[in-house]
């Protein structure tokens, strides 16, 4: 996304959540949904075959505890 389209992006977000965005947040979360948008890029940059599942399920493994 250029930062046009972000900006955008925010403003529509915002008004479609009836979510009241002051101008002096607006900065900051335009910052980071830059943020987020490069590690986006970065996972989208991993190359992935047809064999690559996305995990059927997470089960948390507590400290000294082993994955099953």
């Amino acid at each position: 996304m250029t930062p046009a389209q972000m900006e955008d992006y925010v403003d529509a977000a915002a008004a479609a959540l009836e979510l009241p965005l002051e101008a002096a947040h607006r900065p900051g979360v335009l910052q980071y949904l830059a943020l987020a948008a490069g590690f986006a890029d970065i996972v989208n940059a991993v190359p992935l075959s047809p064999h690559d599942d996305c995990a059927q399920g997470f089960l948390p493994v507590g400290p000294g505890e082993e994955a099953r």
